[in-house]
């Protein structure tokens, strides 16, 4: 039986609630190259393109187009009835784990609906999209808000709880992440130094390089209710009662 799970959460959980992802298959976020958007430097030589992009994003976000799917109920599930401890971390933006009732998250590459004041770093509910006129209310003059996202070149948040959580963890479950994207790509190296069972779930079949022990290709919303309920019940990973 488990006693301390750590979840790492990528874009292709998302994905299946109808989440446009940033990245096009050439390597543009949406016709606009990362450094544009994306880097701090982007957003100083260009905050209207950086707002207009994000803008984007939050109102897909608060469109009624896409909620949670299965595989967030079943994270939330885990955490109101697991007897261990468990952390869910997220390399998404958006809160749809929140809406399936996580609670203990984390958001390592922040959130899409808050902005952050540049000065103070206080984080606000973004009620409104980006613009002049959504501001902190922290500081005089109030400070016009910036996406509260982690940007190349910044640090994602809560590193320090992370490799906390993965030394003690003895199951680490990464669900619809690439794994080629550091510091999230040696979460697993972490895990199994330690001594946890590793478990990979997603749509792509794992290559020959994988540092995984065990694999489940499919969606997660087919996958996670059963890999829960099992878990649940008190049951390893390999035994002969879950499959994919």
């Amino acid at each position: 039986m488990y006693r301390n799970i750590v979840v790492l959460t990528g874009a292709g959980i998302s994905a299946e609630s109808g989440i446009r992802t940033f990245r096009d298959q050439d390597g543009l976020w949406e016709q606009h190259h990362i450094e544009d958007v994306a880097t701090p430097e982007g957003y100083a030589k260009d905050i209207a393109l950086v707002e207009r992009f994000y803008n984007n994003r939050w109102t897909q976000l608060h469109s009624g187009e896409v909620c949670e799917n299965l595989a967030h109920i079943a994270l939330a599930k885990l955490e109101a009835e697991f007897e261990g401890n468990l952390l869910v971390i997220t390399q998404n933006v958006d809160d749809l784990h929140e809406r399936a009732g996580s609670r203990r998250l984390l958001h390592m590459h922040g959130e899409l609906s808050k902005g952050r004041c540049p000065k103070s770093l206080q984080t606000f509910i973004l009620r409104e999209p980006f613009g002049p006129e959504n501001c902190c209310t922290c500081c005089i003059p109030a400070m016009r808000l910036r996406p509260h996202i982690v940007w190349f070149g910044e640090m994602p948040f809560g590193m320090d709880r992370i490799h906390d959580a993965l030394d003690r963890c003895d199951l680490f479950i990464a669900i619809g992440t690439s794994g080629t994207v550091y510091p999230a790509a040696g979460f697993v190296d972490s895990a199994n130094h330690h001594g946890a069972q590793t478990v990979e779930v997603n749509l792509v079949a794992p290559d020959r390089h994988s540092q995984f022990q065990y694999h489940f290709t499919g969606k997660a919303g087919d996958i996670m209710p059963q890999l829960v309920d099992n878990i649940l019940q008190g049951k390893t990973i390999g035994s002969e009662s879950i499959s994919s």
